[in-house]
């Protein structure tokens, strides 16, 4: 996804103009906080959240979705990235443009942020506990950083960039939903990650499919439970992680005698 929003910039610099040094990207790509033309372009729905208004607006954009992205990845998987990274900056793009009716937001956004704060916020909803070292400050909670964060969007949300800055919200909003969906059994990415994959199987003709086979077998029926749909790391390797990561902080003698005692059993 990184890669995706560097090439597009980059493709983007046919709208830079240098005589006044700013970006003037056309009603089609852009989303509006006028209706109408949101209409017309039902794409800029989301074509808006792969553009940027400047070089330091990607860079930012991209060192926090590095940082937030492999938080996701630890513990779901590509395609919920995916999805949730889309949905996100559909939603958000619905609630600017559902704002610009009660407040004025300009003429309109680009960016990647709201997606990005949908991926922080949902890595935050599941495991707000998780130490995060930071150059300077150590390690600090996860959610110290994503309260951080809010916290500015929501100071700044009258003074500048309004519209920006409701649509981060909205994406934060959108990840903390996403997350406590999807530990109820719902995984809102994999509808979209299914129209991904038919269009996928439609430009990739020569692929061929498995005939469906029915199969037929005895088994002894048990109780159906309920499981939930987040997808995670096995649980032993996530723990020597959190061991390993402990030793590499504190050194050995830091760990208490069940994780030496663990260690030692998966040692073997």
């Amino acid at each position: 996804m990184i890669f995706w929003n560097i090439g597009i910039f980059l493709i983007s610099l046919i709208f830079y103009q240098f005589k006044f040094q700013i970006f003037a990207f056309p009603d089609w790509i852009s989303l509006s906080s006028n209706y109408s033309l949101a209409l017309r372009y039902p794409w800029t729905l989301l074509s808006y959240a792969f553009f940027h208004s400047g070089f330091w607006h990607l860079v930012f954009n991209m060192l926090v979705l590095n940082f937030a992205g492999r938080l996701f990845l630890t513990y779901f998987t590509a395609k919920q990235f995916l999805g949730l990274y889309l949905l996100s900056a559909i939603f958000a793009g619905i609630m600017f443009v559902l704002a610009a009716f009660f407040i004025p937001l300009g003429t309109g956004i680009v960016g990647a942020s709201a997606a990005i704060m949908a991926i922080l916020v949902a890595t935050t909803t599941y495991q707000p506990l998780m130490n995060v070292r930071l150059f300077l400050f150590g390690n600090v909670k996860l959610w110290y950083i994503t309260a951080v964060i809010i916290l500015l969007d929501l100071m700044q949300i009258l003074v500048e960039n309004t519209g920006g800055h409701i649509a981060h919200l909205s994406g934060a909003f959108f990840g903390f939903v996403y997350i406590r969906l999807l530990q109820n059994g719902t995984d809102l990415s994999k509808g979209i990650t299914s129209v991904l994959n038919f269009f996928s199987n439609i430009f990739r003709p020569g692929k061929k499919t498995v005939p469906f086979k029915k199969i037929h077998k005895n088994y002894n029926p048990q109780p159906t439970k309920t499981v939930s749909k987040i997808v995670t790391k096995d649980r032993n390797q996530q723990q020597i992680d959190e061991i390993l990561d402990k030793i590499s902080r504190s050194g050995y003698d830091s760990l208490t005698k069940q994780e030496k005692e663990f260690l030692f059993k998966v040692g073997k």
